[in-house]
């Protein structure tokens, strides 16, 4: 049986050098990616300006779709989870609708991706960690709660400088510090910080399901594309579409 190819769009951060690197290795024979960069003023990756990055990114969104949609992808995918924080669960449904009505194409976040994921996943107690300030750190909280989730721990990456300047060490060390017994499966947020190459490890670790906003967002845009069900091994589980062992 032939496997459908695929095109899949992602909308970055003009100063992330991690999403592409990360989204092209998760990458099935079967399906290409590209890439269109959101417009965003200061520093790139700095907790500092964040709030104002994003709303600029927000406003820029309708552009920024119409350029990619050019390619004409089969899903396009906002590659930036704070940026949810900023819209909040309904502000974000609106836009997504939107955005898919106006290019005819499936648009979806990476946020959106990370809900969609933890609840075929089954898991309803999570455990999160981030590497953004307090204020943002809370707003994914609030995010999680809204969607139905029960957080029952989180914590931030002490000491961030940049976000880009993250390693996968790091961002390893912060899901075992917020895990906890009770909770079904471990979150990292935020697809500028390096997270792929530890999520296996981390699954075996902690028993349980680990997943982060870059593997949630390459799990849906697949699945949203029609890619097929072949799955993506050595990504974790959700990518690999095969339980824990």
């Amino acid at each position: 049986m032939e496997v459908r190819a695929v095109r899949l769009g992602f909308l970055i951060p003009p100063g992330n050098p991690t999403t592409e690197t990360e989204v092209i290795r998760m990458t099935p024979p079967n399906a290409t990616v590209h890439f269109t960069r959101m417009v965003a003023r200061g520093e790139p990756g700095s907790l500092q300006g964040q709030e104002e990055r994003n709303r600029t990114q927000i406003a820029h969104l309708p552009e920024n779709v119409a350029l990619l949609s050019m390619v004409k992808p089969g899903v396009i995918v906002l590659a930036h989870t704070a940026t949810s924080y900023t819209l909040g669960k309904a502000a974000e449904e609106v836009l997504v609708r939107q955005l898919s009505e106006s290019s005819g194409i499936p648009f979806i976040t990476a946020f959106g991706s990370v809900g969609g994921a933890l609840m075929h996943l089954g898991a309803r107690r999570i455990a999160f960690g981030t590497p953004y300030g307090e204020a943002a750190t809370r707003q994914c909280k609030a995010n999680l709660e809204v969607f139905g989730f029960d957080v029952v721990n989180f914590g931030r990456l002490q000491g961030v400088q940049n976000i880009y300047d993250e390693t996968s060490g790091r961002a390893a060390g912060l899901a075992r510090e917020v895990d906890t017994a009770d909770a079904d499966a471990v979150f990292l947020s935020g697809v500028g910080m390096p997270t792929i190459d530890v999520l296996e490890q981390l699954e075996r670790e902690l028993g349980k399901p680990v997943i982060s906003s870059a593997a949630a967002m390459m799990w849906n845009a697949l699945r949203t594309a029609r890619a097929g069900d072949a799955g993506v091994a050595g990504f974790g589980s959700l990518l690999a579409g095969k339980p824990l062992a």
